[in-house]
């Protein structure tokens, strides 16, 4: 009673409950700082304020008096209770005194303390168990009478009302503990169950974290081994950059001595010129005839042999050696990527590599006067030879294809094949392949013919005209006949400047970039021309053989050319 009365005295007026930061007016009355703030800020414009306990009126808003006697109190007692959820289920029959129950009666519908659970009714109707335990959920919500069965058909709980006289009459009933046993043999079925999937879950777990460890080993390998191929192409890359420039300063410096010495010795003529000029001059000037006539010659004005001497000093070493700084850099790539093994990541993570970036290389093409023809910018790549095979049902009847279907050879025996409108009149043959979108190539020998032509065209091409030779329409040729050399297409022919200084030919096709170049594979490589065209049809390699016999040959890339020539 004295706790009660105490609880009492400490509560606040307004919210009725233990005091929190409690603050006194002048009347004497305590409030909670909070309740009272809020109590006062709503008498705001109402013309004065009061005390919410007695109504004392204050003119203006009284200042607020920290209690700390009391808030000490307050405090205390908050610590010397109980806590609720501690406390839990009080006996109920234990009235003067909260006294926690340790069971529950569901008969009774009472909780009860140690001392009271000694003088219960141990009947078996009396039914007891956990105190915290809901006494609604253990009995029947239509009859209100203890849940003793299960009915298996519904899957319920029922009272004995429920399985004599209500709905689960004559349904399949057990009692609650026999059914309760049945489901834990399930439950304890579907644990093991449970378990063994958490083991085999757990395993995987562990062998996939083992497998992510060496991917990651493997990894830092590679990263490493990169880093190191790297960091030792850059240090190739910078001699072979030093090396280059030292050679274009080296030549930069021969060729600028060399104009020095020939202006010096053009400025020591100058000098000997104008001292002749001037007694000359001085001659002319001169009244005396016989003084004129008995003077010296004054020599030829017009050296041509100091001339040609200039000339030809200049030509030695009046200009760098373009085409050797360029074979110098050339060789020193292709011995550093010579060297470059393909690692790595790609094979590691079974990926494909990506292709490499292309290089665009100027070609320029002069006539023998020093006049540009043209000048085209090619795409290089990673393309794809083509093992060309030729087509015997489109050849001739004037050429014989070799067994391996390589070798195109002029016959002037008639082979009799059937005439068909795929075959032609000419002595030409297409491939049996045709090349779409990509980058390909394949190379001939044509060292056998002092007559020949080779090149792309359209499968459409006519078969049975004129028109249908190479060059003329829907086709891209390079030809020869004797010495002279020649592109040809739409029946337009440009002759080129020297001769082919190579048996071999390449034909190169990049199908999306609409290109046709034409190379003799002499050392360095030589581009002799490329086409430009927006293509509309599939592409096949074609022959003509005037005489003689071309073959198609291998398509093996040296070193360096596949950077530079494709």
């Amino acid at each position: 009673m004295a706790s009660a009365d105490l609880s009492h005295e400490l509560e606040c007026p307004v919210c009725l409950t233990i005091y929190i930061d409690p603050v006194n007016l002048r009347c004497g009355h305590n409030f909670c700082r909070v309740c009272i703030d809020h109590v006062l800020d709503t008498q705001e414009g109402s013309g004065g304020y009061s005390c919410p306990e007695c109504r004392e009126g204050f003119m203006e808003r009284p200042t607020l008096q920290r209690n700390i006697a009391l808030r000490n109190i307050a405090e205390s007692f908050l610590t010397t209770q109980p806590d609720q959820e501690e406390a839990g289920v009080c006996c109920t029959y234990c009235i003067h005194s909260a006294v926690p129950a340790v069971m529950s009666c569901l008969l009774c519908d009472a909780s009860l303390c140690d001392n009271h659970l000694r003088v219960h009714s141990k009947a078996p109707e009396h039914i007891l168990c956990d105190p915290n335990t809901s006494l609604e959920n253990r009995k029947c919500s239509v009859h209100k009478k203890i849940l003793e069965y299960y009915c298996t058909e519904d899957a319920a709980c029922i009272c004995v009302s429920c399985r004599l006289d209500g709905e689960h009459r004559g349904h399949q009933v057990a009692m609650l503990d026999e059914a309760s046993e049945k489901k834990k043999k399930k439950l304890r079925n579907v644990l093991q169950k449970l378990m063994a999937e958490t083991e085999e879950a757990e395993k995987r777990v562990q062998s996939l974290e083992e497998r992510r460890r060496k991917a990651q080993e493997k990894a830092d390998g590679e990263t490493e081994r990169v880093t190191t191929l790297f960091r030792d192409l850059k240090r190739r890359l910078e001699d072979l950059e030093k090396r280059v420039l030292s050679d274009i300063i080296r030549q930069a410096q021969q060729v600028s001595q060399s104009y020095n010495d020939v202006i010096q010795q053009l400025e020591i003529k100058k000098e000997e010129l104008s001292r002749k000029m001037r007694h000359i001059e001085e001659l002319c000037n001169m009244t005396d005839p016989l003084t004129v006539l008995q003077e010296s010659d004054t020599g030829d004005l017009c050296d041509t042999e100091d001339r040609d001497r200039h000339d030809k000093q200049l030509h030695d070493g009046g200009d760098l050696d373009v085409a050797g700084i360029s074979h110098t850099l050339h060789t020193g790539l292709s011995d550093i990527m010579s060297g470059v093994k393909v690692p790595i990541t790609a094979k590691l993570f079974r990926l494909r590599p990506p292709p490499p970036p292309p290089i665009i290389i100027q070609h320029t093409w002069r006539q023998a006067g020093g006049t540009d023809i043209g000048a085209v910018q090619q795409t290089s790549g990673l393309p794809v030879y083509a093992d060309i095979l030729l087509d015997v049902n489109t050849a001739s009847n004037w050429l014989h294809i070799s067994d391996d279907r390589k070798t195109a050879s002029r016959t002037d025996r008639n082979q009799n094949r059937p005439e068909t409108p795929e075959r032609f009149q000419c002595p030409q043959v297409l491939s049996s392949q045709n090349f779409s979108p990509g980058r390909h190539y394949w190379e001939v020998d044509v060292g056998g013919s002092p007559m020949w032509a080779v090149g792309m065209c359209y499968p459409s091409i006519d078969r049975r005209e004129k028109t249908s030779v190479i060059g003329c329409y829907k086709s891209w040729g390079l030809c020869r006949n004797g010495k002279k050399f020649a592109v040809l297409h739409d029946c337009k022919e440009i002759q080129l400047p020297d001769k082919i200084p190579s048996d071999r030919v390449r034909i190169c096709l990049d199908y999306e970039a609409g290109q046709i170049s034409f190379y003799a594979l002499c050392d360095p490589i030589r581009h002799l021309h490329t086409f430009t065209a927006a293509f509309t049809e599939p592409l096949h390699a074609v022959l003509c053989v005037g005489r003689g016999c071309i073959k198609i040959s291998g398509g093996s890339i040296r070193g360096g050319e596949r950077s530079a020539h494709w």
